[in-house]
């Protein structure tokens, strides 16, 4: 009987190595198409394909896995917890490392795992009535954006460092440190060390989900995850299902103490299949050998410790809120410096779909997509923006189009993508070198990328800080050309403000209009 347990763990380990692979490679290959499906497992929740299809009001088809995995839980019950879910696998490892000797009997009611239930009618009805935060629970999205947000960068960070160090040793070491550094920067770091606002909070939060495993084992997926309250409604009935031979069983209590989700309690023969993760350990510590997983008739499953009221209580709260959200000032004047990726829907659009789940942020080049804090208001948070002053749009790479798994950003080719205007890019004549009489520079008109250069020189006498009179080249933006990618507000050499700043006025997505 271990031997399915031992199978079940190695799915998790398979699976989560699959995870890694495919968010290593979400990132440019020296070519402008991604060889995977590198966002197979956000296409696969079915959690964030229904959140995204109502909010959005649209059939999104790169979701259509999801339904794979929804037509399985309907058969074999909540196994996608137990075998596949990514977060559960973390969540296990740091149960069975860092909190493998903490006596936590107890500790949370029981009554507890009904929040989950009422958190999804709440994001459902949000949903429904177009506000999306799905985003905040969903552990797929988590993970990803953890990942992408504070962990890879953080590891990125430290490893270069230790390099570093082995670096300036004397004697064999950089010898021997340098063709593994070389080998990691070849397959696994960043060039360039990435950076990302919201980091430590991010960061935070991911340990807070991990550090509750000291109070009870799964916390999060017993109690939170409306993705496990999702697919414990749908698996209820599962024909795959924990059994026991009641005539050999000596209620000796080891499967209820085992059970990881505590889906066995008071009578150890009746499981609440709705929390059951199929994960075989009840099975595997029998000493009887009579508790077996199958497809045979059993006892009716207990009883979903929900109440109508609580329901609709919470479907209420969840339809009810979102008039406050469309009444908050940013809707009628939003930041100028709210800059979305090239191919993002309009506004509402893109934040009804989008996942937050930041693979767009992973994949950008340069690291100018950032995650935003409350500049789209609450609703918008972590949602992407391109922050000039940290990174471009690189000009002939259209990746985040490619990743978003729900088209809240368009996949453009990428001749149409080279024509679509971000924004505008002006220049501050009270800052500029050239205009301010300080120095020549023409950082920004070389680093143009756009086929007939959007900045040009026009050759002006000013008046010097010591009083007498040069000519300069001033830069002017060609409003025709420029696409708003951000490059020249980069690349300014000022250390701090840049004299050339892109804001989101022209953006295609609201005129429709391409540059020249």
């Amino acid at each position: 009987m271990k031997t399915t347990r031992t199978l079940r763990r190695a799915s998790q380990w398979v699976v989560f190595l699959l995870f890694v692979f495919l968010f290593l490679n979400t990132e440019y290959k020296d070519n402008d198409v991604l060889p995977y499906a590198v966002n197979l497992f956000l296409r696969l929740d079915p959690l964030m394909a229904g959140a995204a299809t109502l909010a959005g009001r649209a059939l999104i088809g790169l979701v259509w896995p999801a339904l794979i995995v929804a037509l399985l839980t309907v058969v074999l019950g909540r196994f996608f917890c137990g075998w596949v879910c990514p977060l559960g696998a973390v969540i296990d490892a740091a149960d069975a490392t860092v909190f493998r000797k903490v006596r936590r009997k107890g500790a949370v009611p029981v009554s507890w795992r009904r929040y989950k239930y009422l958190l999804l009618f709440f994001l459902a009805a949000s949903s429904l009535f177009t506000l999306q935060w799905v985003f905040l629970f969903d552990p797929i999205s988590i993970l990803i954006r953890t990942l992408t947000v504070s962990v890879f960068p953080a590891m990125n960070l430290v490893l270069h460092q230790i390099f570093d160090g082995f670096y300036r040793m004397p004697g064999p070491i950089p010898g021997i440190s340098e063709p593994a550094y070389g080998f990691l920067k070849s397959h696994f770091l960043a060039f360039e060390q990435p950076v990302f606002r919201t980091s430590a909070i991010v960061g935070l939060l991911f340990l807070g989900i991990l550090a509750a495993e000291k109070y009870q084992r799964r916390f999060w997926c017993r109690n939170l995850c409306p993705l496990g309250g999702l697919l414990a409604l749908m698996g209820r009935f599962g024909l795959f299902r924990r059994r026991i031979t009641e005539a050999g069983c000596t209620r000796c209590g080891l499967c209820e103490s085992e059970c990881r989700m505590g889906a066995i309690g008071g009578d150890v023969a009746v499981t609440d299949h709705g929390e059951c993760i199929e994960c075989m350990d009840c099975q595997a510590v029998c000493p009887e050998e009579v508790i077996h997983f199958s497809g045979k008739e059993g006892r009716r499953p207990a009883a979903v410790d929900l109440t109508r009221r609580g329901v609709l209580a919470a479907a209420a709260l969840g339809a009810v809120t979102v008039p406050f959200f469309r009444v908050e000032a940013h809707g009628k004047a939003p930041d100028p410096l709210m800059i979305r990726p090239p191919g993002a829907l309009p506004e509402g659009e893109f934040l009804a779909r989008c996942t937050r789940c930041g693979e767009c942020m992973r994949v950008c080049i340069a690291n100018g997509l950032q995650p935003t804090w409350f500049e789209a208001g609450i609703e918008g948070m972590w949602s992407p923006i391109l922050v000039s002053r940290i990174g471009y749009c690189e000009y002939n790479c259209t990746l985040c189009g490619q990743v978003c798994p729900t088209g809240a950003i368009r996949r453009l080719p990428l001749p149409e993508k080279r024509k679509t205007r971000l924004g505008l890019a002006y220049v501050d004549r009270s800052r500029c070198l050239p205009w301010v009489g300080q120095s020549d520079c023409i950082v920004c008109e070389e680093h143009c990328p756009t086929w007939s250069k959007a900045i040009v020189f026009r050759e002006e006498r000013t008046r010097t800080a010591r009083g007498g009179w040069r000519t300069f080249k001033k830069p002017y933006i060609d409003e025709e050309l420029c696409v708003g990618c951000g490059i020249c507000e980069t690349k300014c050499p000022l250390a701090d403000r840049a004299a050339v700043l892109v804001t989101s006025r022209g953006e295609t997505r609201s005129t429709g209009v391409l540059a020249r």
